[in-house]
C-alpha cells in the first residue's frame, strides 16, 4: 500500500473531513481491523493539536456471536458506560468519526428481528447524542477503507491481497485523494455543490417526479420553504466539516404525507451485514403501504416495522451520475452515510 497517499488520506480526514481544532477530543468508532489506520488517525490528530483521541472499537465477528446465541432479552438494552461516553464526550465538544467497513453479508444467518431491536435500543439511549450529530453540535464524519471480506465482495474475481489494494485505489480516487492537491480538489468539489444547491433553493420546486426503467414512479411532493444542502455544514461556532467523505448528494426533506408511487431498487441495499435485493416500496400519502425483496425481506420488513415514523421519508436527495463514484462503475455494498454511533459487540 502507497504510504505516502495512506498519510494523504488521513490528514485530509482529520483537517477537511473532521477539521479537528485545537485542544478538541477525537472520538474514533473503528472496526478492529482498521487499527493500523485509526492509529495513524490518531497520531495526525495529536500532531493537530487534538486533547485526546478515544477509540470505540467494534468486533463484527464477536458481534455476530452475539446476535446468534446471546438471550433475546439483552437487544432491548443498550449499555450504559457506551452511553455515558457519547453523551459525556458529545457535550464537551468532541469531534467524531466513523470508520465504516463492514462484511456486507456477515449477519445473513442472523434473525433481523434480534438486530432490530437492538438498533431500536441504540437509537432510544442514544437520542440526544445523534440529536446532537444531527444538528451539527458537534462535527462529524464517515469514510471509508477497505477490509479483507468487504473487499473481496466487491471483487470476487481478484486473490484477497489483489481486492483490498484494488479497493484502497478506488477509495483514494472516490476522495480526491489521487488528486495533486486534495485539499484544494475539496475545496472546489464544495464551490461546485454550493452552486446546484444555490440553483435549487431559488426554484422553489414543488415535486420531484423519479423514474427509472424497472418501473420505478414515485411522486414526491416538498414542503413550502424546504432548503436543500449538501456539502460541508457547519456547527455553531462556525467550523466547516464533511458528514461523509465522498459525498456527492444534494438533499432536502420530503412533505411527510406527500409521497406516492412505487420505488423499485437498482442496486442492493447493505443493512447490518445483510444484503437487501431486488426490493421495492409503494407509498400512498407518505406512508409505505406495500414493500416486497426477492432476497432480504426480513430484514427490509424489519427497517420498515421498527416504528411508525420508519413508514415514512426522512430525505430524498438527487446525485450526478458523472462524479468519481459512478465512474468507478462498481457496486460498493456499503450506504456509507450513517453519523458516527454504531452497533458494538458489547
Amino acid at each position: 500500500m502507497n504510504d505516502t497517499l495512506l498519510e494523504k488520506y488521513a490528514r485530509l480526514i482529520v483537517k477537511t473531513g473532521i477539521n479537528l481544532q485545537q485542544d478538541q477530543t477525537l472520538v474514533v468508532i473503528s472496526p478492529i481491523e482498521c487499527a493500523d489506520f485509526t492509529r495513524l488517525i490518531a497520531r495526525i490528530a495529536y500532531e493537530a493539536g487534538a486533547r485526546d483521541v478515544v477509540v470505540n472499537w467494534r468486533d463484527e465477528q464477536l458481534s455476530r456471536i452475539r446476535f446468534l446465541h446471546a438471550p433475546a432479552e439483552v437487544f432491548d438494552e443498550y449499555p450504559q458506560w457506551q452511553k455515558e461516553m457519547y453523551l459525556s464526550t458529545g457535550r464537551q465538544g468532541a469531534a467524531f468519526l466513523s470508520i465504516s467497513a463492514s462484511d456486507p453479508e456477515l449477519m445473513q444467518d442472523v434473525a433481523p428481528h434480534r438486530i432490530s431491536r437492538a438498533h431500536k435500543a441504540q437509537n432510544n439511549a442514544l437520542k440526544e447524542h445523534r440529536e446532537g450529530l444531527m444538528s451539527n453540535k458537534n462535527a462529524w464524519s464517515v469514510v471509508s477503507i477497505p477490509t479483507k471480506a468487504w473487499a473481496k465482495k466487491v471483487f470476487p474475481d481478484l486473490s484477497e491481497t489483489a481486492a483490498v489494494e484494488k479497493l484502497w485505489d478506488v477509495i483514494f480516487k472516490t476522495v480526491r485523494v489521487d488528486a495533486a492537491d486534495p485539499v484544494a480538489a475539496w475545496q472546489s468539489h464544495k464551490h461546485n455543490l454550493k452552486k446546484h444547491i444555490d440553483f435549487l433553493n431559488s426554484s422553489r420546486l414543488r415535486f420531484l417526479h423519479y423514474k427509472n426503467s424497472l418501473g420505478t414512479d414515485l411522486k414526491i411532493e416538498l414542503p413550502e420553504n424546504h432548503l436543500w444542502l449538501g456539502g460541508s455544514e457547519f456547527t455553531p461556532a462556525g467550523v466547516e466539516f464533511l458528514a461523509n467523505m465522498p459525498t456527492e448528494e444534494i438533499f432536502t426533506l420530503p412533505k411527510k404525507t406527500g409521497v406516492n408511487g412505487k420505488v423499485i431498487s437498482s442496486m442492493p441495499l447493505n443493512y447490518n451485514g445483510n444484503l437487501i435485493e431486488q426490493f421495492s416500496l409503494t407509498f400512498k400519502d407518505g406512508r409505505i403501504v406495500d414493500f416486497s425483496a426477492e432476497r432480504g425481506f426480513e430484514a427490509l420488513k424489519s427497517i420498515i416495522e421498527t416504528d411508525e415514523g420508519s413508514h415514512y421519508l426522512g430525505e430524498v436527495a438527487l446525485v450526478p451520475h458523472d462524479s468519481p463514484i459512478s465512474k468507478q462503475n462498481i457496486l460498493f455494498f456499503n450506504p456509507h452515510s450513517a453519523p458516527p454511533c454504531q452497533f458494538s459487540s458489547n
